[in-house]
């Protein structure tokens, strides 16, 4: 496994182009889920989209705190209900944190990182994460989602790395 280098949001188009799906799940897919869940790890995120590292492919990690991380190949949100103000911050956006809305809670569906089809029902800030890294699938980052650039803030670095 490997840690890989995150794209900043500016001057990389692969973050703003639509990813491409997965048409079969190989050696080189499982090496990239590994690879993006060492690297999401590293640098405390909780959740990556290949794009992020460079990857025009529909590959999301999520990793809630006290679970185990988890991939999602060719994710689709079938289902949103509700709404909810939430500061959000991306790994591809450092030093910056933004008021947005998202949905309460979404329905996703896709593959895991056997091929096998699963659905998550998810609320709270496991669909905020879903939601962040699907957009990123999309070509949309979080500070698009902006209702005014005031609501985009500057925040300290944390002092101490995990």
């Amino acid at each position: 496994m490997a840690v890989l280098p995150i794209l900043p949001a500016q001057d990389n188009p692969v973050l703003r182009q639509k990813a491409k799906k997965v048409p079969t799940i190989d050696s080189s897919i499982q090496r990239l889920i590994d690879d993006m869940i060492e690297t999401m790890q590293q640098a405390n995120g909780a959740g990556l989209a290949a794009p992020q590292v460079g990857k025009s492919l529909q590959v999301i990690v999520i990793q809630m705190p006290e679970d185990e991380p988890i991939a999602i190949i060719n994710p689709k949100v079938v289902k949103r209900s509700g709404e909810r103000e939430v500061a959000e911050g991306c790994l591809s956006v450092p030093g910056y944190s933004g008021e947005i809305k998202r949905s309460a809670s979404v329905i996703v569906k896709g593959l895991n990182r056997d091929g096998k089809e699963i659905r998550i029902k998810a609320s709270e800030l496991m669909a905020q994460a879903l939601e962040h890294e699907i957009d990123h699938l999309n070509g949309t980052l979080y500070i698009d989602h902006l209702a005014s650039q005031d609501k985009l803030y500057k925040i300290k670095p944390e002092s101490t790395q995990r």
